[in-house]
């Protein structure tokens, strides 16, 4: 499992809708347009299989940034919402 930021910049007010509306199943929204999942290979695969349907690649913009476990020890939060916190242990 590992957490990924995932933010897009989707120009089609449909489109983003359906984006947004469908990173809600997969994570936390913690701005507008940035969301922190935390996720299996198998769930990510999932997503991004699932997002590329909705995306118009030469209109709209979707940047994944994975974080291990050593880099999110140091994320800094100023305001709401907190970091969404990683499992205590992962069950197979």
């Amino acid at each position: 499992m590992l957490l990924y930021v995932i933010v897009y910049d989707i120009t089609c007010d449909q489109r983003r809708k359906k984006v947004s509306d469908l990173l809600e199943g997969y994570g936390q929204r913690v701005q507008y347009s940035v969301f922190e999942c935390i996720l299996s290979q198998s769930k990510y695969s999932e997503l991004q299989k699932r997002l590329r349907k909705q995306v118009k690649s030469s209109e709209d913009s979707i940047r994944f940034y994975p974080l291990s476990k050593h880099t999110f020890n140091q994320i800094e939060t100023w305001g709401e919402p907190p970091v969404t916190e990683l499992p205590s242990s992962t069950i197979i």
